[in-house]
């Protein structure tokens, strides 16, 4: 039995009685602990995982009604609450805590069947880029082993590449599903904002983060999106997707539709494999019948600074309740004095939790709100004019993901400034609420490369529709480990 199939190869497969949901968690299972030593996709494995697939298989047997996920091996991004596991965000001040309830998300997914084998290794709290940032080390990328992974799903997106799971979920704030998808060679997925249930996600940056599936193909992407969107009473920011099946018409194509090429995010800095790539992707568009033209969105290059503003102050809001007194771990304090009780909780957080957690605590203060917080939401308000008036003229935007190539591990971590502009071509979609894509297209010199196609709110099933004509140009090879 081979691991190396898609989403929905798995459920038919199940349906129709040619593949044992137990004996294919089994053998997940068992792929893991011959492979994450090295890759370190997940901080924890559910035990009871074979055990669950064996009840999925014994429903189909009796015939009894059986969700859409038939027993399908997940893994979790550890910042998504599953009740009863624990649920650290990589980080030494959640060490010990174990979530109280489901996400909604995971109420979703539990109800159509699927089973959850493990929490994925993230960078501390989702702040990063690499997952060097997590407390518990970083991921490998399954495609060279010194290399980063991408994050800050990292370990999500490594677990679907490497075969150690069939989909996974992650989180995207900047970017944190889409680059680690294009480090990685899968797809990854940043819904419009609120079209997927934000409650049980652990809070980062609340008013731009999303809940995202990261898979192998198109089509799987699609398949999960059917399960996980739509609205939910736990969280207010949710939109009526009025049921919207994201299969149907997926293979509709893309003639007659007309894709502006971002001419900021394909500038200077761009590696030039990945420039030659892109340029590859727009032709392969073309000769389906797509019209690209560039066009100029000029807010984005002040997009990354905006972005990191705005994350920075809502994270520092966010971080404030780890305090050791509602959520930490115990340590005694000589002569108890409240604030240096705090300040020895936060010790324990990483390096870049605690810039943006001093950086959070500054750029709102007074004195300096309108210098830099204001300053920035009115680039975060132009930006998505600029956007929304790119969208009256092209049905699609398209950009490398990420303008470089993966880079070894450890060679960027002691420069943040550096790391932060990975970012340039992701923090759009997060800032303005547009739904984006990163699609497997190349390898150069053994290392992936995505490409992100973006479409205004709402119009998710036709960006499904056009990452699919995408993906069917191109034969990558498997992921090497």
């Amino acid at each position: 039995m081979s691991l190396k199939i898609s989403a929905l190869d798995f459920v038919q497969g199940v349906k129709n009685g040619n593949i044992s949901a137990e004996d294919f968690v089994a053998k997940t299972i068992e792929r893991i602990e011959n492979v994450d030593d090295k890759l370190h996709a997940f901080l924890s494995v559910n035990k009871d995982a074979v055990n669950q697939a064996r009840e999925i298989d014994k429903k189909v047997k009796s015939g009894d009604i059986v969700g859409s996920c038939f027993g399908m091996p997940i893994s979790i991004k550890d910042n998504i609450c599953i009740n009863g596991s624990k649920t650290t965000c990589a980080s030494k001040m959640l060490e010990d805590f174990v979530a109280p309830y489901d996400a909604t998300v995971i109420s979703k997914l539990k109800e159509e069947d699927a089973i959850f084998v493990g929490k994925a290794n993230l960078d501390e709290f989702a702040m990063g880029l690499t997952t060097e940032f997590s407390a518990y080390g970083p991921s490998k990328n399954p495609w060279n082993l010194e290399y980063v992974p991408g994050g800050s799903s990292g370990g999500s997106a490594v677990s679907v590449s490497a075969f150690e799971c069939v989909a996974s979920l992650g989180s995207d704030t900047g970017g944190s599903v889409r680059n680690p998808a294009s480090f990685c060679s899968v797809v990854g997925y940043k819904p419009t904002y609120g079209l997927i249930s934000r409650y049980g996600l652990i809070s980062y940056a609340n008013s731009i983060e999303q809940i995202g599936p990261l898979t192998r193909t198109v089509k799987d992407t699609a398949f999960m999106l059917n399960i996980i969107s739509g609205l939910d009473q736990n969280d207010n920011t949710t939109v009526d997707n009025k049921n919207e099946d994201y299969l149907q018409e997926i293979e509709s194509g893309i003639e007659g539709k007309k894709i502006g090429i971002i001419k900021e995010m394909m500038g200077e800095g761009i590696d030039p494999a990945v420039e030659s790539a892109t340029k590859n992707a727009i032709s392969k568009l073309e000769s389906l019948g797509a019209t690209c033209e560039e066009i100029s969105i000029d807010m984005v290059k002040y997009s990354v600074a905006a972005y990191y503003t705005i994350t920075a102050t809502e994270a520092g809001s966010n971080l404030a309740r780890y305090d050791n007194l509602r959520y930490g771990y115990d340590f005694s304090v000589e002569g108890y004095e409240f604030n240096s009780y705090i300040s020895k909780a936060r010790t324990k957080l990483g390096p870049e939790v605690t810039r943006r957690m001093i950086l959070g605590g500054y750029v709102p203060s007074a004195g300096h709100a309108g210098k830099y917080f204001l300053k920035a939401l009115k680039v975060k308000s132009k930006l998505t004019r600029e956007i929304d008036d790119a969208f009256k003229k092209f049905d699609f935007l398209i950009a490398p993901t990420v303008p470089i190539m993966p880079f070894k591990i450890g060679e960027k971590i002691d420069d943040p400034v550096a790391l932060f502009l990975v970012d340039l071509n992701t923090v759009t979609a997060n800032l303005t609420g547009k739904p984006a894509i990163s699609v497997p297209f190349e390898i150069s010199n053994g290392l992936p490369i995505g490409i992100q196609i973006l479409a205004d709110s709402m119009n998710d099933k036709s960006l499904l529709q056009a990452a699919y004509a995408l993906e069917q140009t191109v034969s990558l090879p498997e992921v090497p480990i």
